[in-house]
């Protein structure tokens, strides 16, 4: 027996000013339904939503909503009023402490997205996050029949992001239907069952999450019009990512991935590492950054404690860590713009960085968007390849007329952009990247690692968007909340578990530990560099292994080195478990 249908469009046409945003839809969204709402900025998705709730009306057509329908509508800003409490906004004004404390759901909600310590403050009192994480929590505890949640994992870290997938996908979630817009592809991925694309007034339904509709829409394209040739060629360099950059996601059924060998025959990786390193090593010798021993506190907190990170040329790093363990700090001292309490940061003499902040700052609002762009560079050189200003600026969604709008006129995405673009046209060697996906649709994503595979140069990006550090970075690293910095050749999950781990109660601790503590951190992080650059021995060997299949003398050759890097690879991890031992010893 089908699910009940909660929401049907049937003919609905909208229309802002003279453009059609949806034009004669027809759909619906029934009990249970999970669906990934995907498209590029000014597509009509925040328009869909807000036609499904009543909140527009439409033009024609007809919207029909199922009798005594529970909506609950997370929108990218909130309407929670600022003289209220953080406590009554998610409990309920007047609920007794016991009652909400006695709720195991509310108890979750509230530490999962940290808002523990903030239940007594009044909502106009917190930073823009805070507010966006209570205005979640309220819709999570409440009961609807239908969730509606526009970019929902903003602001949340990766840990935070984790956690809601799981609990949107939990037995407390199985009947209720979801609605998620996001440009977070693997929470995408993860929690939708049915992935919509809104483009040109229509919305185009694919069965399962991201991955499979990337392996759809490639398909489609496949098929389209000649001049679409440049965006169908970034599906498919995103659909060969699935099959050779993330195995563990093509080994889920629904995905299909297989049925996909034909479209990603001769397709290459995603980029050349080995070219880029080369190129990145002769832009920038030998050294980029090397902190020594640095120390760093904050408002009564210790961010950095006795931290020794190199970063050498090519090196494109993922730096991950809970909110307010120091990520944006970090690259601040990087860039100079926050001196360190102790230790010394030493500098490469050819680098030259650029650095995207969080906040869009810095544009000339009186300029039209290719002079903005132009006032920079006239060109950007890519491994090869020269784009003109005007030709980078359509891969990031600036076509045709767009590129003489005044900067002032643009939306706060669109400013996004081109704050992006013209860092990528000073010329920088070394590209440090803070939430460098915030307002950013899924299309403008693509371009950007099409982008970022061709340049040469270190990378280091803070982000809480998982699938873009997994695809643009090689290495993981994270700030622990306690002052260290750990490499983590696992990437993200090994740092999932890691955190997972430390919520675990220990055990109580005996004796006071005797020895050098101060020693034994050091020697961990010397250990943790090692192991991350066996394993990257590793994985090139293995790559050269595969490459080599039919060359039997070569192939042994490689076996042999691919062992001797294994049993170091071991021992190294037996002195690791040896010192972290002595450290909680």
């Amino acid at each position: 027996m089908p699910a009940p249908v909660l929401v049907s469009l049937d003919g609905v046409s909208k229309a802002h000013g003279t453009t059609t945003i949806l034009d004669s839809l027809s759909l619906g969204v029934a009990e249970g339904d999970r669906i990934g709402v995907v498209g590029r900025n000014g597509a009509g998705k925040t328009t869909l939503v807000d036609v499904l709730t009543g909140r527009q009306p439409v033009d024609a057509g007809r919207v029909t909503h199922a009798g005594g329908l529970r909506t609950g509508v997370l929108r990218q800003a909130d309407e929670i009023a600022d003289e209220a409490v953080v406590v009554d906004v998610v409990s309920g004004v007047g609920t007794p402490e016991h009652v909400w404390r006695g709720d195991a759901l509310v108890r979750s909600v509230l530490s999962s997205l940290g808002l523990e310590p903030l239940l007594s403050r009044r909502v106009g009192s917190l930073s823009g996050g805070e507010r966006r994480r209570v205005a979640l929590a309220e819709l999570l505890v409440a009961d609807h029949d239908l969730l509606i949640l526009d970019e929902p994992t903003n602001h949340l870290d990766i840990e935070g992001v984790t956690w809601l997938a799981a609990h949107l996908t939990g037995p407390t979630a199985r009947h209720r239907a979801l609605m998620l817009v996001s440009h977070d592809r693997w929470f995408l991925d993860e929690v939708a069952s049915v992935t919509w694309e809104a483009a040109e007034g229509q919305v185009h339904s694919y069965d399962g999450g991201y991955s499979a509709y990337v392996l759809a829409r490639a398909e489609r394209q496949r098929q389209a019009d000649a001049s679409e040739a440049r965006r169908r060629n970034l599906v498919r360099k995103e659909l060969a990512w699935l099959r050779r950059g993330a195995p563990a996601r093509t080994s889920k059924p629904r995905y299909r991935v297989e049925a996909a060998n034909t479209l990603i025959e001769g397709v290459p990786p995603p980029r050349d590492s080995s070219s880029l390193q080369r190129f990145s090593a002769a832009r920038l010798g030998r050294s980029v950054f090397d902190l020594e021993d640095g120390s760093l506190a904050l408002s009564g907190r210790r961010l950095l404690d006795h931290v020794t990170w190199r970063l050498g040329p090519g090196d494109r790093v993922a730096l991950i860590g809970v909110n307010g363990a120091g990520k944006s700090t970090l690259l601040r001292v990087l860039v100079g713009e926050q001196e360190l309490d102790g230790g010394s940061l030493r500098t490469g003499v050819t680098v030259v960085p650029a650095y995207l902040t969080q906040d869009v700052r810095g544009l000339p609002a009186e300029r039209r968007v290719l002079e903005a762009v132009q006032d920079v560079a006239g060109v950007l050189h890519l491994a090869g390849e020269e784009l003109s200003a005007s030709q980078l600026l359509e891969r990031f969604g600036f076509a045709g007329d767009k590129q003489w709008t005044a900067v002032r006129d643009l939306s706060g995405g669109e400013r996004r952009r081109l704050q992006l673009l013209r860092l990528l046209m000073t010329g920088p060697n070394v590209l440090i990247l803070d939430e460098p996906t915030n307002d950013l649709d899924v299309d403008t994503l693509l371009a950007l690692e099409d982008v970022l595979d061709h340049w040469a140069g270190t990378l280091v990006v803070v982000s809480h968007d998982r699938w873009f550090l997994e695809r643009v970075c090689d290495t993981t690293v994270a700030l622990l909340g306690d002052g260290s910095l750990a490499a983590l050749p696992g990437g993200v999950a090994e740092y999932l578990e890691r955190r997972a781990a430390r919520a675990t109660p220990e055990a109580p601790v005996g004796r006071v530990r005797q020895g050098d503590t101060r020693a034994d951190r050091k020697e961990l992080q010397r250990l943790d560099r090692e192991l991350e650059k066996l394993s990257g021995q590793e994985a090139r060997l293995l790559e050269r292994l595969a490459e080599a299949a039919t060359d039997h003398l070569l192939v042994a050759e490689l076996d042999a080195e691919l062992r001797a890097v294994v049993t170091r690879r071991a021992a190294v991890e037996e002195d690791w478990l040896e010192a972290a031992e002595r450290m909680s010893s």
